[in-house]
């Protein structure tokens, strides 16, 4: 028998764990838990829709849920009624209705700066990529045009990024991240952040219109919020310079697609690199994204390397022991409202 919540008694308890997740933190949680399933979506690469979700919750049993892909909706919920709380393996919990989770009255307890560092480290990478030219030159060899008589130095020139203006929409852990990586290059830095103190920060913090007015490249950084949906629109990409290039490795619904599919066909800004699109996958045609010539599309891996799995495992790990503890559950519980309903 394991220590229940608060260490008040004493319950058998089992965990499904859907994410990889190291030895060292599984051997933690097992202070908590009789039972550990280790059933990993790396393991043949699949994500559980909500039948498949509701399948596997009936067969194992458990009371506590890890995820990452899985689809956590009202039907799975409702169909299985066994859990104490779900970890999510997100900064914010795209794939769970949180809605539901609160009407079951479980909470959802997320990772919140997983992936910072990941997304840092590609989006200087796609700056310097898409700058330099780097994919079409390498497209250039090829396709056998490296021939005598071609002058690849002068066809293929691009851009330093030192000394570009860069104001991030957002400034949480990527953002923050990112600047201090992109200080290093020379880049002038500024940020839009109603709940950042400009105080606490080395950079200059702006309104929202000076970020895309004045900014050579504007990269987004929002979370999914009521507030910020569908926030960057037509209004702020006309006040963009025409040689300004946007970057989203946030989140689609933040953005006005159409409006920005409009500013980059009229080439009235330089161009976009993309990691997320508001329907992923696009389907069996290219997405129309892809068919520009000043956009560099990715298909929203600016998050994916294998140390994410273990600065998840550890975050999950500690945030799920503090909930057993009944520590800081106003920081580590993402849907706060149900602490109410538990109360």
């Amino acid at each position: 028998m394991r220590a229940a919540i608060g260490g008040s008694r004493e319950i058998y308890m089992k965990i499904l764990i859907r994410v990889p997740f190291a030895q060292k933190k599984i051997d933690e949680l097992r202070a908590y838990f009789d039972e550990i399933v280790l059933d990993p979506w790396t393991k043949t690469g699949e994500r559980f829709y909500e039948d498949k979700m509701l399948e596997t919750l009936l067969s194992v049993k458990p009371d506590a849920l890890i995820t990452e892909l899985d689809r956590i909706t009202e039907k799975v919920l409702t169909g299985y009624g066994g859990l104490a709380f779900i970890g999510d393996c997100r900064a914010s919990p795209a794939n769970v209705d949180i809605e539901a989770c609160t009407r079951h009255k479980i909470p959802v307890i997320c990772t919140p700066a997983r992936n910072a560092q990941a997304v840092a480290e590609m989006l200087v990478g796609l700056l310097i990529t898409y700058f330099r030219n780097i994919i079409p030159s390498v497209q250039w060899i090829k396709d056998g045009k490296w021939t005598t008589g071609t002058t690849p130095y002068y066809l293929w020139m691009g851009n330093e990024l030192c000394g570009k203006k860069i104001g991030f929409v957002g400034f949480g852990a990527v953002g923050k991240s990112a600047a201090k990586i992109l200080e290093a290059f020379g880049c002038d830095i500024s940020f839009y952040d109603p709940y950042v103190d400009a105080a606490e920060q080395n950079y200059t913090k702006c309104d929202l219109d000076a970020i895309f007015a004045n900014s050579d490249i504007v990269s987004i950084h929002l979370p999914v919020l009521d507030s910020t949906k569908g926030m960057i629109d037509a209004r702020l990409f006309s006040e963009m310079k025409s040689s300004a290039v946007f970057v989203n490795t946030a989140r689609s619904a933040v953005v006005d697609e159409e409006a920005l599919k409009c500013v980059l066909r009229e080439k009235k800004i330089r161009g976009a690199i993309l990691d997320v699109l508001a329907q992923e996958p696009p389907g069996a045609e290219a997405p129309e994204f892809a068919t520009f010539d000043n956009v560099l599309l990715t298909p929203h891996i600016c998050g994916a390397t294998y140390e994410v799995s273990d600065h998840q495992a550890d975050i999950i790990t500690e945030r799920i022991i503090k909930w057993f503890r009944k520590e800081d559950l106003d920081r580590i519980v993402f849907n706060k409202s149900v602490l109410q309903k538990e109360g």
